[in-house]
C-alpha cells in the first residue's frame, strides 16, 4: 500500500493585520456585549444582571436600538430574496419538496416556476400530471426565496430564466455562514468556470455555458461530454472552496478568486494537504488585505 509521506518544511511568516483576530463584534456564550439598559434584546441575547449577554457564539449585529447575535454556525434562515440551491426530496401535489439546508424542508410550488418554452398561462391539471417531466426526486435547483411561511419553511420560485434545474457540475456544501450576501451569487469566472454562491452554503461548480438556452425556461441541462481542462478547474475550485472553509473564510467571487491564482503552483490532489491548505489560505487572506487597504 502507497504511503504519502511529508518531512517538516520552513513555514514563511506572512504578517496580517491585527484587526483580523482582534474582532470586538465577535463573541462566545456568557460575553457581555452591553450593560447599557437602553438596548432592546434579540436574537441570541438574554439579560443577565442588568447586562445584555450572549447566549450563542456568534458575531453581533446591531439594527438602531436593536442587539442580536447571529450563530456562526447554524442552518440557514431564509430570507425573502436569498438565492440558493436545493435538492428534489419529493413530488407532491401541485408541489416539489426542495432540500436546501433549512430546518424545514423548502416548498416550490408549480405556479412559481416557467413552464418549458415560457409560456404564461394557468397551470391545468395535465402541467400537474407532467411535473414529474420537469423536475424529479434527486434533481438539483438554483432558485429564489419568495416568501417564508409562518413555521419558518420557505417558499421558491424560479420564474427568471437564470434560474432553473441545473446540469454538469459539482455540488460543494458548506456552512451558510460563510457566504456573503451580494447583490449577484451567480459568477462566470476567468478561469472558465462558473459558481452559484447560495445563501444556504450550497454552492454549485459548473463550466461556463457557451450559448444561454432560453427557450427551454430553464428546464434545459446539457449532457455534452465535458472537456479535461474544465473538469480539472471545476475539481481546483471545490478544493479551494474546502480549504478557505476550513480556514473560515468568507466565500464570494474575489475571494474565491483570488484562492485559485494561489493554487496555481500546486497540483489539485495537494491542495487540501494541512500545511498547502495553509500557505494557499494565508496568501489569499493577505491579497483580500492588499485590495481593502
Amino acid at each position: 500500500m502507497a504511503a504519502d509521506m511529508r518531512l517538516p518544511t520552513i513555514r514563511k511568516t506572512v504578517s496580517l493585520s491585527v484587526s483580523a483576530f482582534d474582532r470586538k463584534d465577535l463573541v462566545v456564550p456568557g460575553d457581555v456585549i452591553t450593560s447599557d439598559t437602553g438596548f432592546m434584546r434579540g436574537h441570541g441575547t438574554y439579560v443577565d444582571e442588568d447586562k445584555l449577554t450572549a447566549s450563542v457564539a456568534g458575531e453581533v449585529q446591531r439594527v438602531d436600538k436593536l442587539i442580536c447575535v447571529r450563530p456562526l454556525k447554524t442552518r440557514f434562515n431564509g430570507e425573502v430574496g436569498d438565492v440558493v440551491v436545493g435538492r428534489i426530496t419529493e413530488v407532491q401535489q401541485k408541489r416539489w419538496k426542495v432540500e436546501t439546508n433549512s430546518r424545514l424542508d423548502s416548498v416550490l410550488l408549480l405556479s412559481s416556476v416557467n413552464l418549458p418554452g415560457g409560456e404564461l398561462r394557468r397551470r391545468s391539471a395535465e402541467d400537474e400530471l407532467t411535473m414529474r417531466e420537469y423536475l424529479q426526486e434527486g434533481d438539483l435547483i438554483s432558485a429564489e426565496v419568495q416568501s417564508v411561511f409562518s413555521d419558518g419553511a420557505l417558499s421558491l420560485h424560479t420564474r427568471s430564466l437564470k434560474y432553473g434545474k441545473l446540469g454538469q457540475g459539482v455540488l460543494v456544501q458548506l456552512s451558510p455562514s460563510l457566504i456573503k450576501r451580494q447583490k449577484t451569487h451567480f459568477h462566470n469566472l476567468p478561469c472558465g468556470a462558473s459558481i452559484i454562491l447560495g445563501n444556504n452554503g450550497f454552492v454549485w461548480l459548473y463550466p461556463t455555458p457557451g450559448q444561454q438556452e432560453e427557450e427551454a425556461g430553464g428546464f434545459y441541462t446539457s449532457l455534452e461530454p465535458v472537456s479535461l481542462s474544465d473538469r480539472e478547474v471545476i475539481s481546483r475550485l471545490r478544493n479551494c472552496l474546502l480549504a478557505l472553509a476550513a480556514h473560515k473564510v468568507l466565500l464570494y467571487d474575489t475571494s474565491v478568486l483570488y484562492c485559485y491564482e494561489s493554487s496555481l503552483q500546486h497540483q489539485v490532489k495537494d491542495i487540501l494537504k494541512p500545511e498547502v491548505m495553509e500557505e494557499i489560505v494565508l496568501l489569499t487572506q493577505q491579497k483580500l488585505l492588499e485590495q481593502e487597504g
